[in-house]
């Protein structure tokens, strides 16, 4: 599915650091945390530890979602995750490092040897950073 988003809001997509990624624990209640993010193709690529508690919840439920910290002009997203265990698509891993300064995601020193990247593939946009 196609968004239209504004020149404004794609800009941010490619250079604000962090998303707010919620996900839903097996009774239900929300699971928040702040992350950094890559946004290609109408899609979020985070990356992660594969036994943090996000994996372990989207891997049981995948519907997401993701905010912008800026609440001034919020974008908002919803959609279903996809856990990329091996074989890391190599333009992500080239924007994370372009992003964050040479960061490897694909590096398992920074986990405890089980990284994989999430992909949230939006299904709706809910906020598109219009001004409060």
């Amino acid at each position: 599915m196609t968004y239209s988003l504004t020149p404004e809001v794609e800009s941010r997509l490619h250079l604000e650091r962090n998303v707010w990624l919620g996900t839903l624990r097996a009774d239900g209640s929300p699971h928040i945390t702040p992350v950094w993010f890559v946004y290609e193709a109408e899609s979020w690529w985070v990356g992660s530890d594969g036994r943090s508690i996000k994996v372990r919840n989207l891997s049981a439920d995948p519907r997401a979602s993701l905010a912008l910290e800026n609440g001034d002009a919020p974008v908002v997203a919803e959609g279903i995750a996809r856990i990329h265990r091996a074989d890391f698509p190599d333009k992500i891993v080239r924007a994370f490092a372009d992003k964050f300064n040479g960061w490897a995601v694909e590096d398992p020193a920074h986990s405890l040897g089980n990284r994989v990247l999430i992909e949230v593939v939006v299904s709706r946009w809910l906020l598109t950073g219009e001004p409060k």
